[in-house]
């Protein structure tokens, strides 16, 4: 087993306070004023609302992006991110052979219904 896992915590007190939620990107666009290669999404997250978000998923086009679905965390606050505030945390995974940050962001095998809450 691997020994660098986190020591064991409790749902309630952690990821229990997270609203993670189920959006789709409905546009996505380099980001020039962010200190990173970033783009910045609009995401429509349904009954929440259309939100932005930067983050640095360039090793996808912004066609591959676009139409996505993806999750967020919906009650971080907001972010200055060079000119743009990104109200929301696109979830990711390092992106394979990328720089330490380079993300590809983390999406559900089936289609699901917009504002949808993860568990």
């Amino acid at each position: 087993m691997a020994s660098d896992l986190k020591p064991t915590t409790m749902f309630e007190g952690t990821i229990g306070k997270l609203d993670i939620r189920l959006g789709k990107v409905l546009s996505a666009e380099l980001e020039p004023s962010a200190p990173k290669r970033s783009y910045r999404l609009k995401i429509d997250f349904g009954k929440y609302g259309v939100r932005t978000s930067v983050g640095r998923f360039t090793g996808h086009t912004p066609e591959e992006l676009t139409g996505q679905q993806v999750l967020g965390v919906l009650n971080f606050g907001p972010r200055q991110i060079g000119e743009v505030q990104s109200d929301v945390l696109v979830l990711g995974i390092q992106f394979r052979g990328a720089d330490s940050g380079e993300a590809t962001p983390l999406i559900p095998l089936l289609e699901g219904k917009l504002g949808s809450k993860v568990f």
